[in-house]
């Protein structure tokens, strides 16, 4: 299992994802589930893939050799607008998923792959799309600005209360972080490292890529960070109307003292 989250801000992109491909007592494996790709000066994409990692690893594979040695059909390099691309990703996707659903289905095994595409091409404005196993695809949009792929349920409930438009790259950035820790809390296919790219709308660079791995001491601190904002919250909360003062539970919890009769 993996988790991938992207976030579409009026400032430009942010990437992260964590690099577990299987977890158990004894076995645990990491993969880059972050592809990047700069086919001209013109364009940037990024890829983040969910699913099969022999399917997506294909998928990388195909990309990369269109771009290597085109055949004069789509390519990352030839696309004019952000869907071109996610139309032609999403049908190397499923090429890929076809070609071996025979065999996996006999197997028992899924093939299938989604992904997360994001950046920019010079004259277009930048996005971020959902491509899914059937290869087709949706995008983000100023009411929900951020797409998530895998296991996204347990990172979802922080992204809803505090993600906007209008949130800075390095804003959105911690949030991405927040949501990918929660999700290791709760489910131990998820960890780390976690892999983290900002794009600054209209550069067509990489602004900050980085890797947190779990004893990153930036991430140990964003984590106690959070977690005593929330125990925090947590105190604060309004009382019930029922509740007693504290003040007065206090005096109530205080013995009193015993006067004797007469005294």
């Amino acid at each position: 299992m993996t988790y991938c989250v992207g976030l579409s801000l009026e400032d430009g992109l942010v990437f992260a994802s964590d690099s577990r491909t299987n977890a158990g007592v004894d076995y645990v494996t990491t993969y880059s589930k972050m592809h990047v790709f700069t086919p001209s000066p013109d364009r940037l994409f990024v890829i983040l893939s969910a699913g099969n990692l022999a399917t997506t690893q294909e998928v990388i594979n195909h990309i990369q050799r269109d771009l290597d040695y085109p055949s004069g059909g789509p390519n990352l390099a030839n696309v004019r607008y952000l869907f071109e691309a996610a139309e032609y990703v999403g049908a190397v996707s499923l090429g890929v998923q076809k070609e071996h659903s025979s065999a996996l289905a006999q197997s028992g095994v899924s093939g299938q792959t989604t992904l997360l595409i994001g950046g920019q091409i010079a004259g277009q404005p930048h996005g971020l799309m959902m491509i899914y196993p059937q290869g087709n695809y949706i995008t983000s949009s100023p009411e929900t600005p951020y797409l998530q792929i895998g296991e996204s349920k347990y990172g979802k409930p922080a992204l809803d209360r505090i993600v906007h438009p209008g949130l800075s790259l390095n804003q959105g950035a911690r949030l991405t972080l927040v949501s990918l820790d929660a999700t290791t809390r709760s489910n131990i296919t998820v960890g780390p490292p976690f892999e983290l790219v900002t794009y600054e709308r209209d550069s067509l660079s990489l602004g900050v890529r980085c890797r947190f791995d779990a004893n990153d001491p930036y991430l140990i601190g964003l984590r106690e960070a959070w977690n005593n904002g929330i125990q925090d919250a947590f105190r604060n909360l309004p009382k019930f109307s029922w509740e007693e003062p504290e003040q007065q539970q206090a005096q109530m919890a205080t013995p009193q003292p015993v006067v004797a009769p007469g005294s």
